[in-house]
């Protein structure tokens, strides 16, 4: 069956707060990857300058060792290949101290017998051959790496005639104390250039930077990318079970439903209206409703008011099976979201079980009414009856020796009393039915409730059956006004059943509802079709001594259970009456 879908563009449109939020969470990440990332390459820079200037320096030291082992080197030497080592590139200085801080070699010669690094412990320094750098940083001057560690040409120890020769020669005699400054305390510095460090690590923080917005942005467009795609799939999904949901619910809804194109041709319909309509099948879609639909349904897509909004209306269709069924129809135009004119819509509901209960609660109103005018009759006829029969019982005793007067006296009581019975029934209907709630053994009270109709059964010869469908445990009744309902009925099978017959009593539990269910049946003379909508009624009877009270006392007792009553019958085959109850509260004695 073809369905009408309304497709909905896709919104792309992201909220503001998941770029907000996306930014937040990013930020921070690709910040701290920035900066380390920096990091790591001034870690890097650093590593690669403390590596060139111990390679510079154990290559000053080389060449201080070689000249030591000629004989003709000298001061003179040492401070040449000093300031020629200093002139190489990236070299600020270089110089030699000793442990107290003297500088006994430096590329300035103005600066020998100056202090230098007695800030630090030169003495530790001298004492180990580990590598230790600083950056020095003066204002308005370049920053300088130094790197710095002991000095010692000829390995761990100066060989004495040697160094001796070699400080002679520097022009400083207050070395030739060996014992009190000894040589071998000497630490040697090199200052490096940072501008190629400093330089490098600006380029690294530009790259870093840009690197970081480019992840930072490709990161954000992945992000609204995966809401994108998230909110895509989350629409698809939503509006596959919203089409799986309206189609299921307009499958299953208790109305009909019939759409019509622009062209008055059939578009869809529902199982409810194939269930109306057998002609309703696929091969009917396409085709002019006016050859599928009856007229009374389809000439309302027609109707002069239909322009101005929804059609509503009743009206008596015949459907597949040839019966007349009363609807509710309701038509309108179908428009889309652009208003743009597609066809209509016939929505239509089966009235008859509304109908019915509108005739019930008539048939409720018209009784409460009979009811309470029945007993102001009833009250103002007891009374004079009271007076009549008194006067009877007067006469008969007065006429005690004159039988046919006293006969009539008698018949004057009999038809008082009959009367009165007529108003006690009648007061019993008028007066609402109070039920009380107490444990009943239902198949014992079945059991015993035939036992007061054996005599009438027994002179009848009617066979009676009872059958219980299920074992039940005592339910909440109320006991006497059940005996009443079946004695009831009883009675009323006995009447129809002059020449013998069955009475089968069945009771079990209800099959889907919550409570019981007994039936009453008989073979009787049956009902006619055009009386049963009327047995229930107060004094409807097509029995010559009957009162029209029994069943219409019946009904009362079972609507007070929350029940219902129904009868099936065929004349001259029998009658059921079923009824279903349900438990009262539990009493409160």
């Amino acid at each position: 069956m073809d369905t009408i879908q309304h497709t909905n563009r896709f919104q792309t449109t992201v909220p503001p707060w998941i770029l907000i939020g996306a930014a937040i969470i990013l930020f921070p990440l690709f910040t701290l990857m920035t900066v380390a990332n920096i990091h790591r390459h001034r870690e890097a820079g650093i590593q690669l300058l403390v590596e060139k200037g111990a390679a510079l320096i154990r290559s000053f030291e080389a060449g201080t060792r070689t000249g030591l082992m000629g004989e003709h080197f000298s001061g003179k030497h040492l401070q040449q290949l000093l300031t020629e080592t200093a002139t190489q590139e990236d070299i600020i200085y270089l110089t030699v101290v000793n442990k107290n801080g003297i500088t006994l070699a430096h590329n300035n010669q103005s600066k020998i017998g100056f202090p230098y690094g007695s800030e630090l412990n030169l003495f530790k320094i001298s004492q180990t051959s580990d590598i230790h750098w600083r950056i020095i940083e003066k204002p308005g001057e370049p920053n300088v790496f130094e790197v710095f560690r002991r000095f010692a040409p000829s390995g761990t120890q100066w060989q004495e005639p040697n160094v001796l020769r070699l400080f002679r020669q520097l022009g400083l005699p207050y070395m030739t104390d060996w014992k009190k400054n000894n040589p071998s305390d000497l630490v040697i510095f090199i200052g490096l250039d940072m501008s190629s460090l400093e330089e490098a690590g600006r380029n690294d923080m530009r790259q870093a930077i840009i690197i970081a917005g480019v992840m930072l942005l490709i990161g954000l467009t992945g992000i609204i990318l995966l809401f994108i795609t998230h909110n895509y799939r989350q629409a698809r999904v939503s509006l596959s079970r919203i089409k799986a949901f309206s189609d299921n619910l307009v499958e299953n809804i208790p109305i009909g439903l019939i759409v019509v194109d622009n062209h008055k041709q059939l578009a869809s319909f529902n199982q409810i209206a194939e269930s109306f309509f057998g002609r309703l099948t696929e091969s009917s879609i396409g085709k002019d409703v006016a050859d599928i639909l009856p007229r009374e349904l389809w000439e309302l897509i027609d109707h002069p008011d239909i322009r101005n909004g929804i059609v509503e209306k009743e009206i008596n269709c015949p459907v597949k099976d040839g019966k007349i069924i009363p609807f509710e129809v309701s038509a309108t135009l179908l428009h889309d979201r652009k208003d743009t004119f597609h066809g209509y819509i016939l929505l239509f509901k089966d009235l008859t079980e509304i109908q019915s209960l509108k005739k019930h609660l008539a048939r409720s109103q018209r009784l409460a009414s009979v009811g309470r005018l029945a007993a102001g009759v009833a009250h103002e006829i007891r009374n004079p009856l009271s007076s009549i029969k008194g006067f009877a019982t007067y006469f008969k005793e007065r006429f005690e020796k004159q039988p046919e007067d006293k006969e009539t006296a008698e018949i004057m009581i009999q038809e008082v009393d009959r009367l009165n019975r007529v108003v006690s029934q009648l007061l019993e209907f008028a007066r609402p039915v109070s039920v009380t709630g107490k444990p009943v053994n239902l198949k014992k009270l079945i059991y015993d409730s035939v036992k007061l109709i054996e005599k009438q059964v027994q002179e009848k010869n009617i066979q009676v059956i009872i059958n219980p469908l299920h074992e039940l445990c005592d339910l909440f009744l109320d006991s006497d006004k059940i005996s009443q309902i079946l004695l009831n009925l009883y009675l009323n099978a006995l009447d129809a059943m002059e020449d013998g017959g069955s009475l089968v009593i069945a009771f079990g539990k209800h099959p889907w509802k919550p409570g019981i269910e007994i039936s009453v049946a008989d073979t009787g003379t049956g009902i006619d079709e055009k009386d049963q909508p009327n047995i229930f009624d107060p004094y409807f009877t097509r029995k010559p001594n009957g009162t029209g009270i029994g069943l219409a006392i019946v009904h009362n007792i079972v609507e007070a259970h929350n029940g219902e009553i129904r009868v099936e019958s065929e004349v001259s085959k029998g009658t059921i009456f079923t009824i279903f109850l349900s438990e009262l509260p539990q009493s409160g004695g």
